[in-house]
């Protein structure tokens, strides 16, 4: 097995595009890689897809713990060529950084350098790194530098460097950038990139990279036995006893829906499930014979207009859930079941009106952002009181008016990783739930037999 973590100085010293480089470049070669990114990020995994045609996994120890962070790992890069793991902000920034990862699967570690405006100073920079790094038990193997003005600057910068093998570099005048927006990068349902653009990246980290060296020195040895024991408790096996036959879950997928782990929905398939992409943009209507509605994360205030003028497909939601049937939302889609939306301009939009409550986009505030623990206080989709899930958090848009009725109640107590109380979240209208939480199911393994579970009670002939 082959594998290779790609950590970067800071935030925005291209990582990011040296990671999809080196996706590029290999896919090109002939080589399938499977792609990782550390932590939660939803926008950096479609890139990665785009760039290697292979959905790409988050690896994050807070929300799942070690041994699932270890088992997910293993489970997909046995079946690849060679994996990618892309890291987060500067390599040892956080509790859960990417060290801390590279260290957790005993991997060899690439350093991303912006080289911009220094030369010969970028050694004391990657000895810096490489001593903190073995501190903690983590070697950095290799380095690549970004933004380089000429092959002379190239060369200087290659001299001062003693304590890590340098691979190559990325030219200054590459051209190559993902279009951004309020929260991040674009994402790859917009099709940010052309295949153009990805030949063009891949050209050029063949060029200027040495990748034989970082193939030839990335083989790790996968483990004899892994840890994780994923097991449902007695209440989902005598609910999965019940009704046994396959659930159809519709899952909203277009360019406003599209945040979601793709271990969500591979625990859902497991657990019973058969995933049907359904788009609020363009479809009429919920696709027909289906037992359950997901609706992700996204950019719902980018297409509010479009949404809110799909008539039928709204009445198609909002009769969904008034017969009682399940529907889970989250973030982007907890906004979809709203009232409406204020999008940007502060423009009202109509939406499902499911929930009594209108949200708003505010970009000249801080975003809401972080990981988060949420404790059931009710019986849902999600498992039996006083459960416990782990996920993430993060987006410009707040609730702007709220109307508390009989039949809303809040059912998560939340806190933060700090373990900070924060405000009740979870909002639940009979038998739909939505959250600003996006939650990942492998942060408790019964989270996706309650999901089917709760569906074939709400679907099994009484």
């Amino acid at each position: 097995m082959r594998a290779v973590v790609v950590a970067g100085t800071h935030s925005g010293c291209g990582k990011t595009t040296v990671t999809l480089g080196i996706m590029c470049a290999l896919s090109k070669l002939g080589y399938k890689v499977q792609p990782f990114k550390t932590g939660p990020d939803f926008i950096d995994t479609g890139l990665h897809r785009l760039a290697t045609g292979t959905p790409s996994r988050n690896l994050d120890i807070w929300m799942c713990g070690e041994d699932y962070v270890r088992d997910c790992f293993y489970k997909y890069a046995k079946n690849a060529d060679l994996a990618v793991i892309e890291g987060v902000m500067g390599m040892f920034d956080g509790k859960f950084s990417t060290a801390s990862l590279a260290k957790l699967l005993s991997l060899p570690v690439v350093l991303v350098v912006d080289a911009y405006g220094m030369a010969e100073s970028a050694g004391a920079i990657v000895k810096g790194f490489r001593d903190w790094s073995l501190g903690i038990g983590v070697d950095i193997n290799w380095v690549i530098f970004n933004r380089i003005a000429s092959e002379r600057h190239y060369l200087r910068l290659k001299e001062g460097v003693h304590d890590a093998h340098v691979l190559g570099y990325v030219p200054r005048n590459l051209n190559f950038e993902v279009p951004h927006r309020h929260l991040g990068l674009t994402v790859a349902e917009e099709s940010p990139i052309d295949k153009e653009g990805l030949n063009k990246l891949a050209d050029t980290i063949l060029e200027h990279v040495d990748l034989k060296a970082l193939i030839d020195g990335c083989a790790v040895k996968e483990p004899a036995q892994l840890n994780a024991k994923v097991s449902s408790n007695q209440k989902s096996l005598e609910m999965a006893n019940c009704c046994p036959i396959l659930k159809k879950i519709a899952v909203a997928y277009d360019k406003a829906f599209c945040f979601y782990y793709e271990d969500n929905l591979d625990l859902l398939r497991s657990s019973g499930a058969e995933i049907i992409a359904f788009s609020p943009l363009s479809d009429p209507s919920l696709p027909d014979g289906i037992d359950a509605v997901y609706i992700g994360g996204g950019y719902p205030e980018l297409y509010a207009q479009e949404l809110s003028g799909n008539h039928s497909m709204l009445q198609s939601i909002h009769d969904w859930s008034n017969s009682g049937k399940p529907l889970y939302a989250e973030c982007g889609g907890l906004m979809y079941l709203s009232e409406g939306i204020y999008d940007l301009e502060d423009n009202f939009f109509r939406m499902a009106g499911i929930f009594p409550l209108v949200t708003s986009i505010k970009l000249n505030r801080r975003a809401f952002l972080g990981y988060r623990e949420i404790t059931l206080q009710k019986d849902c989709i999600l498992g039996w009181k006083p459960g416990k899930c782990r996920g993430h958090e993060f987006h410009y848009s707040e609730i702007r008016e709220i109307k508390e009725t009989p039949d809303l109640t809040h059912i998560y107590s939340v806190m933060d990783n700090s373990g900070e109380r924060l405000s009740d979240e979870g909002f639940m209208i009979k038998n739909t739930l939505a959250s600003y939480i996006h939650i990942h199911f492998g942060s408790n393994p019964w989270i996706a037999d309650s999901f089917l579970n709760f569906i074939r009670r709400h679907s099994c002939p009484k």
